[in-house]
């Protein structure tokens, strides 16, 4: 037989011991919400889709290492551009405080960051680049380090527009004057402008996006002669005849679609001649996109006013349909006496600069002094 349950005790029945007095119950104040984790960006690794997140030197306030380690391999960081030739242009140039300056090609800023550094106190330099993306950016840049609006000025605009640029600023020429003809690393590197080789991206080379027509609108409309006669003007490109039929007519709207169709019509070529017929048509439709050669032979013109007497000019170029604009241009000023004297040997890296630097390699450097009054 199961026995019955006890009774319940009643419970003030219940003894209570005196040593542990119960506690006395209080109100506490709510919880806040937790914060929901969130984890921390991540590199997208070796083989990410987009160029945004294919280099950590893109982002140069977390990745200082990465970037030390890509300048010590010989390589430029992405989305950056190495001055090049620095020590042998403030050479030539000898900028001194108080001097007024130009920098018409101003791209990264490197070479105006040294010029600034040795016009003050009391110096200025005037920007130019016709580039609307990359100009606010070294804009921002050269403001970071402490350059003034009294000391420096940014002008969007191309080489020549410097006539216009000095006239409104109330400037009857420059003491000191440079241009660096080359195409800025931020520009080649970045796929979404059209210029790489390397990065697929749209057909476009234009350095002002918003003027002008694309690359693969060229291309679509151009005639096989017409390319051929552009092909060896622009880039001294020995197949010339062979690719324009290739070439000429067609839609391409990728730069992998363009470099595809290049090798293509070379069948018989080695890879690495093929490539080079590659690199030399990407760089003579950049020139005609953005109608380089007129703007530099007005440059070339107009150059000798722009400077004052005695003042000193260096142009940096990187294949010869620059430099023979610049040797004839500063030779035919100098026998007019527009100019002092001008370089009698195209100065040229040395083997340091091209070893630590390979895409200074190809770079050409001409001065000229004006005479005095």
């Amino acid at each position: 037989m199961i026995p019955s349950a006890p009774s319940t005790i009643p419970h003030s029945a219940l003894p209570v011991p005196q040593s542990s007095p119960l506690p006395i119950p209080h109100s506490s104040p709510p919880e806040s919400a937790p914060t929901p984790h969130r984890r921390r960006p991540r590199y997208a690794g070796k083989n990410p889709r987009r160029f945004t997140d294919k280099y950590k030197e893109l982002d140069p306030a977390h990745h200082a290492a990465t970037i030390a380690k890509v300048l010590a391999s010989g390589k430029t960081p992405a989305g950056t551009h190495r001055p090049i030739m620095v020590a042998e242009i403030l050479d030539l140039l000898a900028p001194q405080p108080g001097e007024t300056a130009a920098d018409c090609t101003l791209g990264y800023g490197g070479h105006a960051r040294e010029i600034l550094a040795r016009l003050l106190p009391g110096g200025r330099l005037l920007g130019f680049d016709a580039d609307p993306i990359e100009l606010p950016k070294t804009e921002a840049r050269l403001r970071a380090l402490g350059f003034g609006p009294d000391t420096f000025t940014a002008h969007r605009s191309n080489f020549a527009g410097l006539p216009q640029v000095l006239a409104a600023a109330g400037l009857g020429g420059v003491d000191l004057l440079l241009a660096d003809l080359g195409v800025s690393s931020m520009q080649i590197d970045d796929p979404a402008r059209g210029f790489s080789v390397k990065h697929p991206g749209p057909l476009d080379m234009r350095m002002n996006p918003s003027r002008g027509q694309p690359a693969s609108a060229l291309l679509e409309k151009i005639s096989a002669p017409a390319l051929a006669a552009l092909l060896t003007e622009n880039s001294d490109e020995p197949h010339a005849v062979a690719l324009a039929p290739q070439l000429a007519g067609r839609g391409f709207r990728t730069t992998a679609e363009l470099a595809d169709a290049i090798r293509s019509a070379l069948p018989r070529a080695a890879e690495d001649v093929a490539t080079l017929s590659v690199r030399r048509v990407f760089q003579a439709l950049r020139i005609a996109v953005n109608d380089e050669f007129s703007a530099l032979d007005t440059f070339l013109r107009a150059l000798p006013s722009c400077l004052n007497p005695g003042g000193r000019v260096a142009i940096l170029t990187f294949h010869s349909g620059e430099d023979r604009r610049v040797k004839k241009s500063f030779a035919a000023a100098h026998a007019a006496g527009l100019y002092l004297a001008v370089a009698g040997e195209v100065l040229r890296p040395s083997l340091a600069e091209q070893s630590a630097n390979p895409r200074s390699a190809p770079a050409k450097l001409r001065w000229a002094r004006r005479a005095g009054d």
